[in-house]
Parts: structure tokens; C-alpha cells; sequence
């Protein structure tokens, strides 16, 4: 398969909606034997068209009257995304997409294409007039929720964010190497003003990774662990720790001195996080655990814990750049559900926390449901918390991934 065929499968696969897209492109790139540059513009194709989604079906709309079946939709989607929003020339994106199309749709593929070459000035100018749901692709409830907000203006500026591939970010791990080595050894690395030992690369640097020398991830996940500030020699917990990010900058801020657990609910994901640790050279005991059982596994019933964070579970709306179907899936009844299960998560864990202890709240929303009015109904359950610090990272203000941190310290 090339990288075209690859990516219709993947937005088939996609359009029954049982898996992510991100899971779908890399499950199909690993039994493929694309060339690297293929890789990229297979990711590239099925990114884009779930990026521009809503667009690409207005243009199918103004050229097509008619009803289309699922499939030809998706030929004329990768078609229009590669004519219209990567300008690759029109006699081939036509014609690779036309042989993509099976006899009884190849003619309607090819007819629609260059009706549209035809029409391009037209149909380009008819949807920058439509409004930010249809030229960003975005769903009118998440438009409308962050027009209240933050605004019209923050509003569009979020959509753009949103629809822009994202760069490559690694943070340098002191447990494995010196940052001084780490950028003699990576030229190409661009040091990053105000986020100590964060990267921007080219591309993703495969053998430092592969000798846990530094790991892939945006600056706004360090706002979570500045904020819990664990030292050496502490006893400190990560609730729900999968992939294992946060906890390798837990570690290596602890300078591996202390007792760290890593916990998360997922057996497919503690797998991946016991082995992310380990190749970071971080000394933490991972844990299988579901807070809302209400049973505790024997390793967290310890004495009580210095610090805990809680990177809870959320909508990822923070993160729609990097998980660019999330907004396809999302729906308005999501943000109180999700406050729900984070409410029951934080009533678990903070009884684990030591008098005096520190507990920050994390996730990767920007929503209030899930950051401020989960943190104010937390301190009226529990009088003994005071909320000491609340930070946030907005990508039209502060240009990285959307995040939202509490510190809660508890006073008695």
C-alpha cells in the first residue's frame, strides 16, 4: 500500500469509530514497509482531513448535490485537503486520488476533483465567509463554550492552534545525560527560553529516546510538576501516571531519592509505563490501581503520602492540536461527566495525603467544569485543604498545549 491508500484505510477505519485516530495511524504504519517520507504524509493526509473535517464537506456540498456513499466521501475528503490545504499540484492529487477509486466511483471522483480545480477561487472564497464551526472544522458547542470564555478573538485563535500540526518537544533527562551533552549530541535541538531542559526538535530524535535520554512532551506538563515541587527523600504518589511523563519528571526532580509510586487504572497502559520509566532510569514502584473501587492495593496503604499528583482523566480539549479527532467525539454532556469522575478520584486520594501534605489537580482542559469548579467543590468537602497556587496554560496566550494546575496543601 502507498501512502494514500494507507490513509483512506485509516479514515475508514476511523469512520466505524471504534479506535483513535492516532492508535489507527500507528497500528497501520507499523505492518506497512512505508519509506519514512511516506510515513509522514500518510499521517499527514489522515490528520489533515480530520483536522479540516466540516470544511472539506462544505466543498463537497457546493460540488456535489447529490447523495455520496461513505467511501467516495472519503476519497473526495483526501482529494480536496491535498488541492486546497497542501497545494499539491492538480493533475496529481486528481490523479492519485481517482486510482484509489473503484470502478463504479471512479468516474464520479474524477468528475467532482476537477469540477473543483475549475472552481478553486470560488470555493475558496465562499468558506472564508462561513463562520469558525465550518472553517475550522469545529463543533458549534465547543465555538459557543469558549466564546463565553475567553471571547470572539481568543476564540479563532484557539481554532487556528487546534488545526496546526504540532512540533516536536522533548524534555531533556538529567537521570540519563547532561543537557550540555544532550545538545552537543543534538544540534538541531533549539533550547526553549523560560522552560528549563524542554527542546523543540526537527523531528522525533528515535535513538536518544530509545536510551531514555529524553522524552517526547509538551512544556505545559511540566506546570503540574512545578507546582507539586517533590524533593529528595519524599514519599510521593502519581495517581494516574500512564504513559509515564509526568512521573519521569517527578523522578528525576526527586533525584531519585525517596519512595515514588506510579499508579494507573489501565493493565494496557501500566505496561507502557513500567517500561517508560525504566528506560528513563527512574526508581518508582508501579502500580495497577482503580480509585474508584474503593479498595486500596497493599503498596498504597503506606503511612500517608508528602505529595500527590492527580493528572486526572478528562476532555482533552487542552491537547485537540495533538489528539486531532477528540472534537469529533467530544459531545456538551462530557465536561460534567468527566467532572464527576474527577471528583470521585480526588475524594480517594486525598485521604492518602500526610498533614501538611501537598496535593496538585491537573488536567489538559480548558474547561471550567473540570479545572476551577472541581477545585471549589474539593474545598468544601474538605475543610482541612487550602488552595495555594492555580496556573494555567492557554495556547493563544501562552503558545504550548493547554493545562490547568492546583496546589491544595493540607492544613491539618
Amino acid at each position: 500500500m502507498n501512502a494514500r491508500s494507507l490513509a483512506l484505510a485509516a479514515l475508514n477505519e476511523w469512520r466505524q469509530g471504534r479506535h483513535f485516530a492516532d492508535t489507527i495511524v500507528q497500528r497501520l504504519l507499523a505492518r506497512s514497509t512505508l519509506s519514512g517520507s511516506d510515513r509522514g504524509f500518510t499521517t499527514e493526509l489522515v490528520y489533515g482531513v480530520l483536522r479540516n473535517l466540516t470544511l472539506l464537506d462544505f466543498w463537497i456540498e457546493q460540488l456535489r448535490s447529490g447523495s455520496l456513499d461513505h467511501g467516495s466521501r472519503d476519497l473526495l475528503r483526501l482529494g480536496l485537503y491535498q488541492l486546497f490545504c497542501l497545494r499539491t499540484p492538480g493533475h496529481a492529487a486528481v490523479f492519485e486520488t481517482v486510482e484509489l477509486s473503484g470502478r463504479r466511483n471512479r468516474g464520479l471522483i474524477n468528475g467532482v476533483l476537477r469540477e473543483a480545480l475549475r472552481r478553486a477561487e470560488e470555493l475558496q472564497s465562499a468558506s472564508a465567509a462561513e463562520p469558525l464551526t465550518t472553517r475550522f472544522s469545529h463543533p458549534s458547542f465547543l465555538i459557543e463554550r469558549w466564546t463565553t470564555a475567553f471571547g470572539d478573538e481568543a476564540t479563532a485563535s484557539l481554532c487556528q492552534w487546534n488545526n496546526q500540526a504540532a512540533p516536536v518537544y522533548a524534555r531533556i533527562n538529567r537521570l540519563r545525560i547532561d543537557p550540555a551533552d544532550f545538545l552537543k549530541a543534538n544540534p538541531t535541538a533549539q533550547v526553549l527560553s523560560n522552560k528549563e531542559d524542554f527542546v523543540r526538535l526537527p523531528a522525533i530524535p528515535t535513538e536518544a529516546l530509545e536510551r531514555g535520554e529524553c522524552y517526547i512532551q509538551d512544556p505545559s506538563t511540566a506546570l503540574s510538576c512545578e507546582l507539586l515541587d517533590p524533593q529528595p527523600g519524599e514519599v510521593v504518589l502519581d495517581a494516574c501516571a500512564a504513559p509515564g511523563g509526568k512521573s519521569g519528571l517527578i523522578g528525576q526532580m526527586m533525584q531519585n531519592r525517596g519512595q515514588l509510586s506510579a499508579c494507573d487504572r489501565d493493565p494496557a497502559r501500566i505496561g507502557r509505563l513500567r517500561e517508560n520509566l525504566e528506560r528513563l532510569g527512574v526508581t518508582a514502584e508501579v502500580v495497577q490501581h482503580d480509585w474508584k473501587s474503593g479498595e486500596l492495593p497493599p503498596a498504597l496503604k503506606s503511612a500517608g503520602f508528602d505529595r500527590i499528583l492527580l493528572d486526572a482523566p478528562c476532555s482533552n480539549t487542552g491537547v485537540i492540536r495533538r489528539r486531532v479527532d477528540v472534537r469529533w467525539r467530544l459531545t456538551s454532556a462530557d465536561f460534567s461527566r468527566a467532572q464527576q469522575e474527577q471528583l470521585a478520584i480526588l475524594q480517594a486520594t486525598v485521604r492518602l495525603l500526610k498533614p501538611g501534605g501537598v496535593l496538585v489537580y491537573s488536567t489538559c482542559s480548558l474547561e471550567a467544569e473540570e479545572n476551577e469548579k472541581v477545585v471549589e467543590q474539593i474545598l468544601e468537602q474538605f475543610p482541612f485543604l487550602e488552595l495555594s497556587a492555580e496556573q494555567a496554560s492557554l495556547p493563544f496566550r501562552d503558545g504550548f498545549d493547554g493545562a490547568f494546575a492546583a496546589r491544595l496543601v493540607r492544613v491539618k
